[in-house]
């Protein structure tokens, strides 16, 4: 026994050092289904942007559904769907038998996943979504399939093969069926002109929401609202009464005479004018007290570039100009603090 078993033990041994991994082989794979996402392209035609149509006109909810790694894949898309403005969840074929057809709404779509179509559950569903007369989209290989034959709108991959040795685990039709979700998705998103502030506030927990927030969503003036503005001839008297009935700010923007921004005059400023100089102060000009070209930063920039400008030049308050220069609004390092975007 000691025998074989060191014999055994000494086969194993050799089997495992005589391993070797076909590094080729697995890029390959990846260049298959780079191939094949390729190929799909054509699925974009008059059966997509019906599709497409569809989606964005739903009144419900997007219902994606699908059985094994093509669930998998549809659980993403919903996701997806969801996050870009879509109302979307995801509905377990098998599960939906067993109470959760109740989630289902004749103002529903329904988008199946099934690449050859002929899958029992799958079908099952279908015949389920038909009673409901709720329109069905699929995205399968197989165009003359049940599930392509009673479905409203068909997106047919074609016949595609798998990358994995044996041609039969599920790899590049999956990969295709992300693709081809993920361009209905997103396309519908465009179409919504979903946005940036739209994206943040469907993710406001998630740091990718905040770092993709902007200036201009972040600043505590709105468009229309009256600034902190003050001339440069102004005298200090005159600053303080031009902008004494503006919202909280702790700095007055100073313009020039076209209304571009000369520079900046904070309430630190204020107080160590009025501490040097006492009641004189008041009769300074604007354009004598501010802190010229002052740092400042475009509407359409990312708050987190704020944040870096906040941090690196020791500031509390960024003047924010469009594009020429002129002062659109005011932002506060606590405006950062608030939404917690980190630089």
């Amino acid at each position: 026994m000691i025998l074989v078993g060191g014999f055994v033990a000494s086969i194993k041994k050799r089997s495992m050092a005589a391993v070797e991994f076909d590094l080729g082989y697995a890029r390959d794979v990846i260049r298959s289904e780079a191939e094949a996402i390729r190929s799909v392209g054509r699925i974009v035609d008059e059966s997509f942007g019906r599709a497409v149509e569809m989606i964005f006109n739903c009144k419900g909810s997007c219902i994606v559904s699908g059985i094994g790694k093509a669930g998998i894949i549809g659980q993403k898309i919903s996701a997806t769907l969801a996050s870009t403005g879509t109302p979307s969840h995801f509905l377990h074929p098998a599960e939906a038998v067993h109470g959760d057809l109740g989630r289902l709404r004749k103002e529903d779509i329904v988008i199946v996943l099934s690449y050859g179509g002929e899958t029992d559950e799958v079908i099952r569903l279908i015949n389920l979504v038909k009673e409901l007369e709720i329109k069905l989209i699929a995205i399968t290989g197989e165009k003359d399939s049940s599930l392509g034959e009673h479905s409203n709108v068909v997106l047919c991959m074609g016949k595609l093969s798998e990358a994995c040795p044996l041609g039969v685990a599920p790899s590049v039709s999956t990969t295709c069926m992300l693709a081809v979700g993920d361009a209905l998705a997103l396309t519908v998103m465009k179409a919504r002109k979903f946005g940036v502030e739209d994206y943040v506030r469907f993710h406001p927990g998630g740091s990718l929401g905040a770092k993709l927030m902007t200036v201009e969503q972040s600043m505590m003036f709105r468009p229309g609202e009256k600034l902190p503005i003050a001339e440069l001839g102004d005298t200090i008297e005159e600053v303080l009464a031009k902008t004494g009935d503006v919202k909280r700010h702790g700095a007055v923007m100073i313009v020039d005479g076209q209304g571009k921004l000369s520079g900046i005059i904070t309430d630190a400023d204020l107080r160590r004018l009025l501490t040097k100089e006492g009641p004189k102060g008041f009769s300074r000009k604007a354009g004598a007290v501010m802190t010229a070209n002052c740092k400042r930063i475009r509407a359409d920039s990312l708050a987190a570039e704020a944040t870096a400008l906040f941090h690196k030049y020791r500031i509390d308050e960024l003047p924010v100009v469009d594009g020429e220069g002129r002062p659109v609004g005011l932002i506060d390092v606590q405006d950062i603090i608030t939404i917690k975007v980190v630089g």
